[in-house]
């Protein structure tokens, strides 16, 4: 199977995400100073904080199909499992905006960043599976330690929403910025 159009099919659906987030952000009615965007603050953290998460999930995506020779059938529904939870993304980035203060959004929001964290290494067990134990990719990824830090992070985003839901926020931006220090296990792995 060709791998191509999975990759363009995976890149234009992220496109289309991060499109649609970013329409969130909307004109203020009245007023022409700084003061008038201060209203859309949350709005805009909360957006800035998706697009970094869809970026981060670009990039690695791009890696994984870089170091993949091939792919299956059950290749293609992983990605796709990947990317309904990276399509929910506008709707709990909006939701959570909108309503910053409050647990319930940014729970889901959570747990919505909890489930693309778990396809992700679905879809890489997949392209494992059909590229080999022995294969580049496999000899990457190792024990995947920021991927496990990652799904703690946001388990417990998760319950302290209930709690404070400013903590679980920091909790998700946290796990975002371990996420922006560059992982060059694959980067390593196919220069050699």
């Amino acid at each position: 199977m060709e791998k191509g159009r999975l990759e363009a099919f995976s890149d234009g659906v992220i496109a289309v995400i991060i499109t649609i987030m970013v329409l969130e952000l909307k004109v203020p009615q009245h007023g022409t100073d700084i003061a008038a965007l201060l209203p859309l603050l949350p709005v805009f953290l909360s957006y800035v904080l998706s697009f970094i998460y869809v970026g981060i999930y670009w990039n690695n995506h791009h890696h994984l199909f870089f170091t993949a020779k091939k792919i299956s059938g059950r290749v293609m529904w992983a990605n796709l499992h990947f990317l309904f939870w990276l399509s929910l993304f506008p709707f709990v980035t909006g939701w959570m905006s909108e309503n910053h203060a409050d647990a319930v959004p940014t729970a889901l929001y959570g747990f919505v960043l909890f489930m693309a964290a778990l396809a992700f290494p679905i879809l890489l067990r997949q392209l494992i599976a059909v590229n080999g134990s022995d294969s580049k990719l496999a000899h990457a990824v190792g024990n995947d330690l920021k991927g496990k830090v990652s799904l703690l992070g946001y388990a417990l985003g998760i319950g302290l929403a209930f709690v404070q839901p400013w903590i679980a926020d920091v909790l998700y931006a946290a796990v975002a910025m371990m996420w922006l220090v560059p992982d060059t296990r694959i980067e390593k792995v196919v220069s050699e």
